[in-house]
């Protein structure tokens, strides 16, 4: 998908969320699939439990809040395929 602007996609990184991206956007899956967003903006979810995957549907704001400095554990992977 070409940009039709000059200036480069604009990506924000939510470390307890998800990545948002200036649309539109498509994104390959794993499998190869292409999936397209016309939206301004996409949030492309990096926990893996959004119904909605890849986008991301705030299911993320249900994991349980860790302490500051206590290491994230990783989110389990929607396939069921070992991390």
């Amino acid at each position: 998908m070409p940009n039709a602007s000059d200036r480069p996609r604009r990506v924000t990184i939510d470390r307890d969320g998800p990545i948002v991206v200036e649309g539109p956007v498509e994104v390959v899956l794993e499998d190869g699939s292409v999936v397209t967003s016309q939206r301004f903006a996409a949030a492309i979810c990096t926990c893996r439990r959004s119904r909605t995957y890849p986008w991301c549907d705030t299911s993320h704001r249900r994991r349980t809040s860790r302490a500051r400095g206590e290491p994230q554990q990783p989110c389990p992977r929607s396939d069921g395929a070992p991390e």
